[in-house]
């Protein structure tokens, strides 16, 4: 069976990613499948291939309606018959989804766990040819994102026997990889656990000192690109999300605390380009698919390593560099264990967070240390995180950490990290004075060192074995056997000085800058997009995404057949779009190299009497380009008879809609109020007239 045309003809894809093949052979040979493939690996097309080659239909259940939505409209722009089912629809669209697939129309339906009873009357072998479970994670206990919802889902297999399955997440330890098979029934799946390496993201964890003083020289540094904050409480994002919105930053907070209405508004303006920066909780990103997002940050420390490695995959979906910034303190921890006392896993929990913890602390690659969670080997460091782009400077720290194991011994071990700190400083607060702290040997024995350095010298000894937090006493110090013999015995230890630096380096390219002559192309392209993407009420993504845009600036296409070439266009694209921007390149580029705009060529032709279909075949091109040439010499001011495109009836229409429709410029919107009685040629032209009224 051919896989590799549907993949170019609706993707724009000539090959496909490291076990994509595998797996969309295994399922169309009948098989189940469990997928572990990180966040921008394309588990997607895993099973939208499938679907487009089975004769039946295909059902993905997932967690979130936009979710749901962010993909079909996807398939929907690359030609694919994809439809969503909740039960927040109307009947009738609901009974108008079911008649597709009852006539086999349809090739893929999501659908969320709760709304599966919806479509009894369509879970049988004579509709479905394929069942696929995204964010499969949920499913068990034992994963970082645990839905009761999902754990009814194995009862398809028994309904099903002969239906493949295939279950598939981004993020999955061997303990739930296990769960999800067994509670899917589908204990013979074969197993496909892909790379968990994203090399296009940077690594970056700094202590939380002066948090929102560096994010924004961070957004400063990366001003205009899109990127999320995570925070760990509702109040947090409020917070976060205000102050930076007071400081000029396109900037809204995202929560459960807030109206469907409003979360949607949120979403929607990310997703379109119209906000910039979101500040969320965790549950923000679930039900994206937006693929320039350019960085993550987290205010605070995540629970686990599993939901960090998720959040960060956000970014840099499209494969070019994206960054990931991790703020974390020692309060970050002491609030998250709180979170998991009391409940159902907290074992669990408390197992994972302290991992997390580790990976925040590490002093050796950071990608190494992240992917040896998941089971896999670095060979080499990354060259790509802060510690291999700012190594740690090791010293002999066996004086300090003997200062330190005596404050704590000298104070019973009855303080916590902080009051020990004081301790050392010679503080004269109000703890340590009622406290008696202040009589002390070791009182002021650290006056030297910084509180910020104590700080971190003393989260160094809890990772090397030589404190503990008892975290069941209010989280005070306590000595392990190993402190013992740096005190008594003098054994020695080699402490880290701690870095003073506001960014990571940037990562050194291997290849020198471009400099060709269609620098700058890609802003250009990206303008065009957005235009387009507004026009029609879609996701600029949805057009084309940034890698697709940025190989038309590294190798502008001149034709047809060189656009096609260029990884992300398909055969619909290419019909709907693809003259567009050839135009829009080949206009970019002779303007370079002082040629004649090809817009005034159509214009020329135009005034010579010409009608569009006449100038269309004679410069091979679409008729709609021809108009789309015209409209904009108009607009540059160009005399350009456009009324006798329009009749006068439809322009005083669309002139008594733009009010009604805030004077958008998306022609969507005067579609659908029109009652797709008017073609788009129409309304552009009529909105071009009245632009320059």
């Amino acid at each position: 069976m051919d896989i590799h045309t549907p993949l170019k003809q609706y993707f724009g894809y000539d090959t496909y990613r490291p076990l994509q093949e595998d797996i969309i052979r295994t399922v169309l040979d009948g098989d189940d499948a469990l997928v572990i493939m990180p966040t921008g690996g394309g588990k997607s097309v895993c099973f939208q291939i499938p679907a487009l080659l089975f004769d039946g239909l295909t059902i993905i259940i997932s967690p979130l309606i936009a979710l749901m939505k962010d993909q079909v409209d996807g398939l929907k722009a690359n030609g694919v018959s994809a439809a969503y089912y909740n039960s927040s629809q109307e009947g009738n669209e609901q009974q108008a989804i079911l008649e597709r697939v009852y006539s086999g129309q349809l090739k893929l339906l999501y659908v969320a766990p709760e709304s599966l009873a919806l479509l009894s009357q369509v879970l049988s072998e004579r509709y479905v040819s394929c069942i696929a479970v995204d964010e499969a994670h949920c499913i068990s206990s034992w994963g970082h994102d645990f839905r009761p919802s999902y754990q009814q889902l194995g009862y398809l297999k028994q309904t099903m026997p002969n239906t493949p399955i295939i279950a598939l997440t981004a993020t999955a330890d061997k303990a739930t990889r296990e769960d999800i098979v067994n509670q899917l029934s589908i204990p013979r799946a074969k197993w496909f656990v892909s790379s968990f390496d994203r090399p296009n993201i940077q690594l970056d964890v700094r202590p939380g000192v002066d948090r929102m003083k560096r994010i924004v020289s961070f957004l400063k540094a990366n001003s205009g690109e899109s990127g999320i904050i995570y925070c760990l409480s509702r109040k947090l994002t409020e917070q976060v999300a205000s102050k930076l919105a007071a400081l000029g930053f396109d900037c809204a907070a995202y929560h459960a605390g807030l109206s469907n209405e409003e979360r949607t508004a949120v979403q929607e303006d990310f997703v379109n380009d119209r906000t910039k920066i979101v500040c969320a909780t965790v549950a923000f990103g679930m039900g994206i698919d937006k693929s320039n997002v350019r960085f993550v940050l987290h205010y605070n420390l995540p629970k686990n390593i599993e939901g960090y490695y998720q959040e960060i995959g956000r970014g840099g979906r499209d494969g070019l560099p994206a960054k990931a910034v991790l703020f974390h303190s020692f309060a970050d921890v002491v609030q998250l264990r709180k979170f998991a006392e009391g409940a159902e896993n907290e074992t669990v929990q408390l197992a994972k967070l302290e991992r997390m913890q580790q990976f925040a602390e590490a002093t050796s690659c950071r990608r190494k240390t992240l992917l040896s969670y998941f089971g896999e080997e670095l060979l080499h460091d990354c060259g790509n995180c802060d510690v291999c782009l700012n190594p740690p400077q090791w010293i002999d720290g066996t004086i300090i950490a003997q200062k330190a194991l005596s404050a704590v011994y000298r104070a019973q071990e009855q303080e916590g990290l902080n009051a020990i700190v004081d301790v050392l400083r010679g503080a004269r607060n109000a703890h340590v004075l009622s406290r008696g702290l202040d009589q002390l040997k070791t009182y002021g024995m650290g006056r030297d060192i910084s509180w910020l350095d104590w700080q971190n010298y003393m989260v160094q000894l809890i990772n090397q074995g030589l404190l503990e937090v008892a975290f069941h006493k209010n989280s005070v110090l306590e000595l392990t056997p190993s402190a013992r013999k740096v005190l008594f015995e003098q054994q020695p230890v080699r402490l880290t000085v701690p870095q003073r630096r506001e960014e990571v380096k940037a990562k050194k390219s291997k290849e020198p800058r471009s400099q060709s002559a269609n620098e700058g192309l890609f802003e250009h392209l990206r303008k065009i997009r957005l235009a387009l993407a507004q026009e029609r009420g879609i996701p600029p993504y949805l057009i084309f995404n940034d890698a697709t845009l940025k190989e038309m600036e590294a190798n502008p296409p001149r034709t047809r057949t060189a656009m096609l070439g260029i990884s992300g266009v398909g055969q619909r694209k290419m019909e709907e779009f693809g003259d567009l921007f050839l135009q829009e390149i080949n206009d970019y580029l002779n303007l370079l190299t002082g040629k004649k705009d090809t817009a005034l060529k159509s214009l020329e032709l135009f005034e010579q009497g010409l009608t569009v279909e006449e100038i269309a075949e004679e410069r091979a091109i679409k008729s709609v380009t021809v108009i789309s040439h015209l409209c904009k010499c108009y607009l540059d001011g160009k005399p350009v008879d456009l009324r006798q495109f329009v009749s006068d009836k439809d322009l005083e229409r669309i002139r008594a809609l733009r009010p009604l429709l805030d004077n958008t410029m998306q022609l969507k919107p005067y579609y659908e109020a029109l009652n797709q009685q008017v073609p788009y040629e129409h309304i552009r032209i009529a909105l071009t007239l009245l632009a320059r009224e």
